[in-house]
């Protein structure tokens, strides 16, 4: 079963191939996720691992929590299972007010 890992601290530069070499070199990546800004594009300095088992998940923490990477010392933890945001009936910005 896959385990899920989240990767903080990143470089702006790092790329999703960058990290499935990484986190390759312990273990079997299933998939790579880096997240990117809506607007810009750009990195917003964190992602996901995916690794193919649990043992190879506990490895990689072991042997890459605050490992350098780009200047920058990652931080590799197990994911935390995603909120349920809910649905929202106003628009994100709130309601705003005619004066």
């Amino acid at each position: 079963m896959t385990k899920k890992l989240y990767v903080g601290n990143l470089s702006y530069n790092v790329t999703e191939d960058s990290l499935k070499e990484l986190f390759g070199s312990v273990g079997e990546v299933t998939s790579v996720n880096v997240i990117a800004d809506r607007m810009t594009g750009r990195s917003r300095g964190f992602g996901f691992v995916e690794m193919a088992d649990s043992a190879a998940a506990q490895k990689a923490i072991a042997e890459l929590n605050g490992r350098t990477l780009d200047d920058r010392a990652i931080k590799v933890a197990e994911a935390r299972p995603q909120r349920d945001r809910g649905v929202r009936d106003e628009p994100r910005g709130g309601r705003r007010r005619r004066y």
